[in-house]
This record gives C-alpha cells, structure tokens and sequence, in this order.
C-alpha cells in the first residue's frame, strides 16, 4: 500500500541528504520527485564527471548535485554530513547509497569486458548475449570468472539466455579483446588468460567477482554492519540508527549485499515510500512530544 502524500506543510522545510550519486541514489532522487516531495534533496557525489543521468535530476527544482564532493563523516546526534573538503550539510533524514567495489585490484582488460555485480546487470547482459547469439548464428560459450552469489547469479542468467558457461573461480591476469580481421571486434572481450600462460577462450567473458560493500562511511555513525560486510538494514531499509537509511549495494539484509536481492529501482521505491511516510509523520511526532 502506498503511502499517503505529505502536505506541503509537512514536507517543505525537510532536507533529506543522499550519500552517493550511482544508479540506486539516481533511482530514489526520481521517485520522490514522481510523488511530489516538496522538501529539499541534497545528493553527494564521489563523482567529479557528470553523467547525462546525473545531470538531468540536478536540474530540478528541490534537487542540489554536489558533484565530486563525497560523504566522508556522520555525526548522527547533531544529523549533519560532512564531506571530504570539509563542506558541512544538515539532514532530517539521511540515505546511503555509496555502493560497493571489487575486493581485489582491477584485471587487465577488464573494462572491456561484461561483468556483473548486482542484479541489475542481468538485462544488459542478456541483451549483449542476444546481440552474439545472432552474430554467431549458434549457442554462445561463455567465460565466466568468479565465485559466490553473484557468479551463481550470473551464470543463471546466461543459461536462461542460452549461453554454455565455462566457469573458473582461478582469476586471470588479463582479459583478451576479440581480433576479427577487416572488420571490428565481434564482442568486446573472448578470452582471459592467467599468471601461468594458460588462458580460456569462448564466445565472451563476464567477470562476476567478490564485491565488498562501502561501508567506511558507516562506521563514523555508529551503524551495525553486516558479518560479510555492508550496512544492515531492516525490511523498510532503516539501519540502526533513527533517521539514517541504506539502499543499494551499500545494504545488507539477511547477510547478503542489498544489489544481489533487489532491483534499484525497486529499492528506491520503497525506500522513498518509507521517506515521506516518516516525514509526513514528523510534525505530528515532535507535536505530541
């Protein structure tokens, strides 16, 4: 069931602060522009580019970008954010959504590459998988290199789309572009090889490797975090602290990295259905106190 739409008098004067500026802060800044919050949205970006997508939330009205100004420390007693050139943002409620990062160095080549690390890449690589199946006239074979739950995930996915994976957990020192003589490379990578020299060929390589959940940020408020790493959030995406939430590959719920479990765009939008119910509620709450 939805929530109900604040009123202005209710929401105007709220700030809401969003630590992190990828697909799922993107995705909250979105939805809670779609239901209207009148409040002010103040998103913190590691970012120094400025993606089209990033861009085009800026230029709304109750939105403010801090481009390459991330989030550096908490104080969850006073609800302020400081970032890493000292810049000071005072929040009502807070969002982090700064993501997460391989645990192990890049590998050579790996950018040209697919890879999958949230749930989110499932219909990019489907669609990369249909664009070579037709190239090839036949049943791709695919490299698949890593291990946990987003290889298990990955390799489904390339199942369910008629790949035949070849899976290594042993990671390799490089990724190998396709050479198509007179012509341009049929996919963007088709081989990996290793530190001894062997290497695997196929049809194309998706790196689907262990991931670490960027909690550093976390720790300067306090917040629980997870055995395996990332932010523990309950079922409405409130960590353990009040007025502090987490979604994207930044949360954990049940143990395991958020971006494995939902979708963010789904994220997003049950997370800002829990927003403007908490801060529709606000005015009520500090009345009675």
């Amino acid at each position: 069931m939805s929530a109900p739409a604040p009123s202005t008098s209710a929401s105007a004067a709220t700030r809401i602060v969003i630590a992190g500026a990828g697909p799922a802060a993107q995705a909250l800044v979105a939805q809670l522009d779609r239901a209207q919050f009148t409040g002010t949205i103040t998103v913190l970006s590691n970012r120094d580019d400025a993606p089209g997508e990033l861009l085009e939330l800026a230029m709304l009205p109750q939105v403010s970008v801090r481009f390459g100004q991330p989030a550096s420390h908490i104080d969850a007693v006073n609800r302020t954010v400081a970032t890493a050139d000292g810049m000071e943002f005072a929040y009502d409620q807070l969002v982090i959504a700064t993501g997460s990062a391989p645990v192990a160095g890049p590998v050579d080549g790996a950018a040209q590459c697919l890879s999958y690390a949230t749930i989110d890449d499932a219909p990019r690589i489907a669609k990369s998988v249909q664009k070579v199946a037709r190239e090839l006239g036949r049943r791709p074979v695919g490299i698949l290199v890593g291990t946990g739950a987003a290889a298990g995930q990955a390799e489904a996915v390339l199942r369910a789309k008629g790949v035949r994976p070849i899976r290594t957990t042993a990671r390799p020192s490089a990724v190998i572009p396709a050479v198509v003589a007179g012509s341009a490379p049929r996919t963007a990578a088709t081989a990996v090889v290793f530190e001894d020299g062997s290497s695997m060929t196929g049809d194309l390589v998706v790196l689907a490797e262990e991931r670490v959940s960027s909690e550093g940020l976390a720790a300067s408020a306090g917040l629980r975090n997870a055995p395996g790493g990332g932010i523990v959030i309950t079922r409405d995406y409130r960590t353990s602290v009040p007025g502090i939430w987490a979604i994207g590959d930044a949360a954990a719920f049940d143990g395991v990295r958020l971006g494995l479990l939902v979708a963010a765009a789904s994220a997003a939008g049950a997370c800002a259905t829990q927003l403007l119910t908490a801060t529709s509620a606000a005015p009520v709450l500090q009345a009675a106190a």
